[in-house]
Protein backbone atom coordinates (compact mmCIF):
# COMPACT_ATOMS: atom_id res chain seq x y z
CA UNK A 1 0.00 0.00 0.00
CA UNK A 2 1.35 3.38 -1.00
CA UNK A 3 1.28 6.03 1.70
CA UNK A 4 2.39 9.64 1.76
CA UNK A 5 2.66 11.17 5.20
CA UNK A 6 2.86 14.97 5.31
CA UNK A 7 3.87 16.70 8.51
CA UNK A 8 5.42 19.87 9.85
CA UNK A 9 2.53 22.27 9.66
CA UNK A 10 1.59 24.59 12.46
CA UNK A 11 0.89 28.14 13.54
CA UNK A 12 3.56 30.73 12.81
CA UNK A 13 3.73 34.50 12.71
CA UNK A 14 4.21 36.33 9.45
CA UNK A 15 7.87 36.35 8.52
CA UNK A 16 8.47 33.02 10.23
CA UNK A 17 9.52 29.67 8.84
CA UNK A 18 8.30 26.11 8.74
CA UNK A 19 9.64 22.95 7.18
CA UNK A 20 7.18 20.44 5.83
CA UNK A 21 8.12 16.81 5.32
CA UNK A 22 6.53 14.20 3.10
CA UNK A 23 7.54 10.61 3.79
CA UNK A 24 6.61 8.04 1.16
CA UNK A 25 6.25 4.31 1.58
CA UNK A 26 5.14 1.47 -0.66
CA UNK A 27 6.65 2.89 -3.85
CA UNK A 28 10.03 3.12 -5.55
CA UNK A 29 10.65 6.67 -4.46
CA UNK A 30 13.31 7.67 -6.97
CA UNK A 31 10.93 6.95 -9.88
CA UNK A 32 8.38 9.50 -8.71
CA UNK A 33 8.07 13.24 -9.02
CA UNK A 34 6.79 14.83 -5.84
CA UNK A 35 4.62 17.89 -5.70
CA UNK A 36 3.43 20.12 -2.89
CA UNK A 37 -0.03 21.57 -3.28
CA UNK A 38 -2.11 23.73 -1.00
CA UNK A 39 -5.75 24.50 -0.51
CA UNK A 40 -7.04 27.52 1.35
CA UNK A 41 -10.64 27.66 2.59
CA UNK A 42 -13.01 28.28 -0.29
CA UNK A 43 -10.29 28.03 -2.89
CA UNK A 44 -9.12 25.40 -5.33
CA UNK A 45 -6.09 23.27 -4.63
CA UNK A 46 -3.06 24.83 -6.28
CA UNK A 47 0.45 23.69 -6.97
CA UNK A 48 3.18 25.21 -4.83
CA UNK A 49 6.37 23.39 -5.72
CA UNK A 50 7.47 20.17 -7.34
CA UNK A 51 10.65 18.20 -7.80
CA UNK A 52 11.28 15.79 -10.62
CA UNK A 53 12.15 12.13 -10.32
CA UNK A 54 15.31 12.54 -12.39
CA UNK A 55 17.85 15.30 -12.02
CA UNK A 56 15.89 16.85 -9.14
CA UNK A 57 14.60 19.65 -11.33
CA UNK A 58 12.39 21.97 -9.33
CA UNK A 59 9.61 24.40 -10.01
CA UNK A 60 7.78 26.95 -7.87
CA UNK A 61 4.69 29.03 -8.28
CA UNK A 62 5.59 32.69 -8.62
CA UNK A 63 4.15 33.71 -5.26
CA UNK A 64 6.52 31.43 -3.32
CA UNK A 65 9.60 31.57 -5.52
CA UNK A 66 12.57 32.80 -3.51
CA UNK A 67 10.86 32.00 -0.20
CA UNK A 68 10.21 28.24 -0.46
CA UNK A 69 12.75 25.54 -1.22
CA UNK A 70 11.92 21.96 -2.12
CA UNK A 71 14.44 19.18 -1.65
CA UNK A 72 14.51 15.41 -1.72
CA UNK A 73 16.33 12.70 0.22
CA UNK A 74 15.96 9.43 -1.69
CA UNK A 75 17.64 7.47 1.10
CA UNK A 76 14.87 8.54 3.48
CA UNK A 77 12.04 8.50 0.92
CA UNK A 78 11.35 12.05 2.01
CA UNK A 79 10.71 15.37 0.34
CA UNK A 80 11.00 18.60 2.27
CA UNK A 81 9.48 22.02 1.71
CA UNK A 82 11.35 24.73 3.55
CA UNK A 83 9.09 27.75 3.83
CA UNK A 84 10.63 31.06 4.84
CA UNK A 85 9.25 34.59 5.08
CA UNK A 86 5.77 33.19 5.46
CA UNK A 87 2.81 35.43 4.72
CA UNK A 88 -0.82 35.21 5.86
CA UNK A 89 -1.77 34.33 2.30
CA UNK A 90 0.29 31.14 2.63
CA UNK A 91 -2.28 29.85 5.10
CA UNK A 92 -3.70 26.59 3.76
CA UNK A 93 -3.70 22.84 4.08
CA UNK A 94 -0.58 21.59 2.35
CA UNK A 95 -0.62 18.25 0.54
CA UNK A 96 2.17 16.24 -0.99
CA UNK A 97 1.57 14.05 -3.99
CA UNK A 98 3.57 11.53 -6.01
CA UNK A 99 3.41 10.90 -9.72
CA UNK A 100 5.36 8.58 -12.00
CA UNK A 101 6.33 10.96 -14.79
CA UNK A 102 9.35 12.85 -16.00
CA UNK A 103 9.77 16.51 -15.31
CA UNK A 104 7.51 18.72 -13.24
CA UNK A 105 3.88 19.70 -13.53
CA UNK A 106 1.06 21.39 -11.62
CA UNK A 107 -1.48 19.14 -13.32
CA UNK A 108 -3.10 17.32 -10.42
CA UNK A 109 -4.32 14.49 -12.66
CA UNK A 110 -0.73 13.42 -13.27
CA UNK A 111 -0.25 12.61 -9.59
CA UNK A 112 -1.21 9.09 -8.55
CA UNK A 113 -0.96 9.29 -4.78
CA UNK A 114 -1.82 12.01 -2.26
CA UNK A 115 -1.02 12.52 1.38
CA UNK A 116 -3.52 13.58 4.00
CA UNK A 117 -2.42 17.19 4.31
CA UNK A 118 -0.91 19.32 7.04
CA UNK A 119 -2.31 22.69 8.11
CA UNK A 120 -0.17 25.80 7.91
CA UNK A 121 -1.55 28.92 9.57
CA UNK A 122 0.30 32.21 9.27
CA UNK A 123 -0.87 34.98 11.55
CA UNK A 124 -0.40 38.64 10.73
Amino acid sequence: EVQLQASGGGLVQAGGSLRLSCVASGLTFEYYAIGWFRQAPGKEREGVSCISSRNNNTDYRDSVRGRFTISKDNAKNTVYLQMNSLKPEDTAVYYCAAGKFYGTTWNKSWYDYWGQGTLVTVSS
